[in-house]
């Protein structure tokens, strides 16, 4: 299965004690796979992976690629402290029937343009799994597009790469300087907020943490951009940037996004990460507004957990019912209203 579109990077369900909660991520992924996902992203930064132990992130890729049942392409995560780590999880991996990888830059410690090359050199040269790059300056080190264009020349085994650096410009670059080369290799963005501009340039899709939250909205963007209605496509990468925001605002990445996944009927838990109560108070606030913007949108799951008296008003008609002529108004009504009161 090709990996494209739009892939999930799911969050892991926790029970009180912070174990990893089976049952309800079987009925998460099965759920996004139903909404029409293109894929599921295990042990991503959603997922928390650097929060689990090796024999977890093991357990979550065993449970979703048994779930998924070969309906979806899962791109698993397989970042590691070292390249012997890297390689065992590439090999859990393949053993479990995933489609490939993705492996970021060594972590933790500063190294060299030169020594990130021949680290991935060497993993593609061992590892029994198709690999992607995956970008993400802000945590590991970068990988340069320099080094991209090499590797994606001269390793078949690395078919792509996720960059979540939010640099739009260096997208364009690696877009520019590998797809005339070899059309195939895949190029995914790992930022909602640049997902329509990167695929008007030619990208493949993305890893988008929303659609674990809000499925619907995110396919509905890719599949107005597939038939070309680039207009109705614009809109809807518009007005997801407030739900988008929200979620972030909450603050210890990815409570918001988590809470999300709970707004929408799951028992998905807290994070391992424990908040202090300042932060709690504040999240709690930004649940209700998270709450009232999944409800308007049609989530009536949520309406309960919205402080708003109009909350879930409407009907719950927006996203869910006839999402293909779903008036995308609805949205973020709650703050873009006022860019469009004639609506």
């Amino acid at each position: 299965m090709k990996i494209q579109g739009i892939l999930t990077p799911n969050i892991v369900p926790f029970h009180e004690d912070r174990s990893i909660n089976e049952g309800e991520l079987r009925r998460y992924v099965s759920w996004l796979i139903d909404k029409g996902v293109n894929g599921i992203y295990p042990n991503g930064s959603t997922g928390e992976f650097i929060r689990l132990s090796f024999e977890e992130r093991k357990q979550i890729v065993s449970i979703i690629t048994d779930e998924a049942a070969g309906r979806v392409p899962i791109l698993a995560g397989a970042a590691e402290a070292n390249i012997d780590m890297v390689l065992e999880a590439c090999a859990y991996c393949a053993d479990f029937g995933c489609t490939a990888v993705s492996v970021t830059g060594p972590y933790y410690y500063n190294v060299s343009q030169e020594s990130i090359e021949h680290y991935f050199r060497e993993l593609a040269e061992r590892s029994p799994i198709d690999v992607l790059l995956y970008n993400i300056p802000q945590f590991s080190n970068e990988i340069g597009v320099d080094i991209v264009e090499r590797l994606a020349m001269d390793c078949p085994r690395i078919i792509g790469i996720k960059d979540s650096s939010r640099d739009m410009p260096r997208f364009m670059n690696t877009l520019g300087k590998i797809k005339p080369q070899r059309p195939d290799f895949i190029c995914l963005t790992g930022t909602e907020e640049t997902l329509l501009p990167t695929l008007l340039m030619g990208g493949d899709g993305g890893t988008i943490a929303t659609s674990g939250v809000a499925p619907e909205a995110v396919m509905k963007l890719y599949r107005d951009w597939q038939r070309g209605d680039l207009e109705e496509a614009k809109r809807v990468q518009f007005k997801m940037l407030e739900l988008i925001e929200t979620m972030f605002a909450a603050g210890n990445f990815p409570e918001g996004f988590r809470e999300g996944v709970n707004l929408r009927g799951f028992s998905a838990g807290r994070a391992r990460q424990p908040m202090a109560p300042t932060e709690m108070k504040h999240f709690l606030n930004i649940r209700s507004k998270l709450a009232c913007l999944l409800a308007e949108c049609g989530f009536d799951e949520a309406a309960a957990h919205c402080e708003s008296q109009s909350c879930g008003q409407g009907g719950g008609s927006g996203f869910v019912a006839g999402m293909d002529h779903l008036d995308v108004e609805t949205i973020v009504r709650e703050v873009f209203g006022r860019l469009n009161p004639d609506k």
